[in-house]
């Protein structure tokens, strides 16, 4: 195992605060600007660019969604990168879906890629990018966390938790799903859907949460991600 790939791990394991960095989420702000006063106060971003004709996250069983544009992706993942470095920040860049892209980008940074339960399979995504790149994948059930133990990755994604209309869900798995979840596998695993600071301390004690509107739609999006991080951290 490469000095990398043991670094990067590393850092996905103590990870806290998971940024889905959806540009269009941020409404009339600049995107690039809200990302840049929250980078001190989230460990991860993954890129993920809404389809115009999907929500953010898929629905459980839906094999007909359609694959982010990789030029679209391409370009944003681009811009965040500059942006983490402009910053000499840690924080881990990761691809949404497209396993082109992340290669195309590895050289310049890029982590690796989040996979959906029917995105590209992950032993062909670990072949593509080799040992070195991170490879996320999303579960929503506790059957599913057991299988996605078995393969490649080296984290998850679990939820949705709570009630959320951005991905179509009008009841979520709960907070205590999340921690049988966390218990039944040796990966990091990062509860997601619904997460705002009126209900993170629930998950205090699975200690990690993967979030997009409850930053980039808040107020004072540094302020949110802060308090969300201080939730997390127990302080």
């Amino acid at each position: 195992m490469s000095a990398r790939s043991v670094e990067l791990r590393d850092a996905v394991r103590k990870a806290r605060l998971y940024l889905i960095f959806t540009p269009e989420v941020c409404g009339a702000r600049e995107p690039l600007a809200v990302l840049e006063a929250v980078l001190d106060h989230v460990d991860i971003v993954q890129v993920r660019p809404k389809a115009p004709d999907r929500n953010a996250e898929p629905a459980r069983g839906d094999h007909a969604r359609i694959q982010t544009n990789a030029r679209e992706l391409f370009d944003w993942c681009s811009r965040v990168l500059d942006v983490v470095k402009s910053r000499s920040s840690s924080v881990l860049v990761i691809a949404n879906d497209r396993v082109d892209v992340a290669r195309s980008l590895q050289d310049r940074g890029l982590a690796g890629v989040h996979l959906g339960q029917d995105d590209c399979p992950v032993d062909i995504a670990r072949a593509v990018l080799g040992d070195d790149a991170l490879i996320g994948f999303s579960t929503h059930t506790h059957g599913q966390v057991a299988e996605a133990s078995e393969l490649a990755v080296d984290y998850l994604g679990f939820g949705p938790i709570f009630e959320t209309a951005t991905k179509g869900y009008a009841r979520g798995l709960g907070a205590e799903a999340a921690w049988i979840a966390q218990q039944g596998t040796e990966l990091p695993l990062f509860p997601i859907g619904g997460i705002g600071r009126e209900n993170v301390v629930e998950l205090a004690e699975v200690g990690r949460a993967a979030v997009s509107s409850a930053i980039l739609a808040a107020p004072d999006p540094a302020r949110a991600a802060q308090e969300l991080r201080a939730w997390l951290d127990g302080v």
